[in-house]
């Protein structure tokens, strides 16, 4: 638990040259992604993940993101590669046991790396 004086993660931001490509890529992972629009800003995509806000915005000649890398634990790392890679998604890193379990890297179709891990049954679950 983070003491009162950490911050705390609320908010990641990538870019992307697609946004549509980008909804049905994360769509696919299982995000439920909504479209906004703050005052006079660019049309971006929102998704709460947790307790983080990821915002997915156009690329439009601003900051590229692709060197960033968004871990998630999902059911199943096997389904969740097949299922990216029917929509764009590319194997980076295929499936190892590591010590937190099934794990791969799989890129999306502006860069982003996404690290997945599969989600581990305690024994007393």
């Amino acid at each position: 638990m983070a003491r009162s004086s950490e911050p705390v993660m609320n908010l990641v931001v990538i870019r992307s040259v697609d946004l549509e490509r980008s909804r049905r890529f994360y769509t696919a992972l299982g995000l439920r992604l909504s479209r906004e629009q703050h005052g006079f800003g660019p049309e971006h995509l929102v998704a709460t993940v947790g307790a983080i806000v990821l915002e997915i915005y156009p690329q439009n000649g601003g900051a590229k993101t692709a060197g960033v890398r968004l871990g998630f634990v999902v059911e199943s790392v096997a389904t969740t590669i097949a299922t990216l890679q029917a929509v764009g998604g590319t194997v980076i890193a295929p499936i190892r046991e590591s010590e937190w379990g099934a794990r791969a890297v799989v890129a999306d179709l502006d860069g982003h790396r996404l690290e997945l891990v599969e989600r581990r049954i305690a024994p007393h679950e």
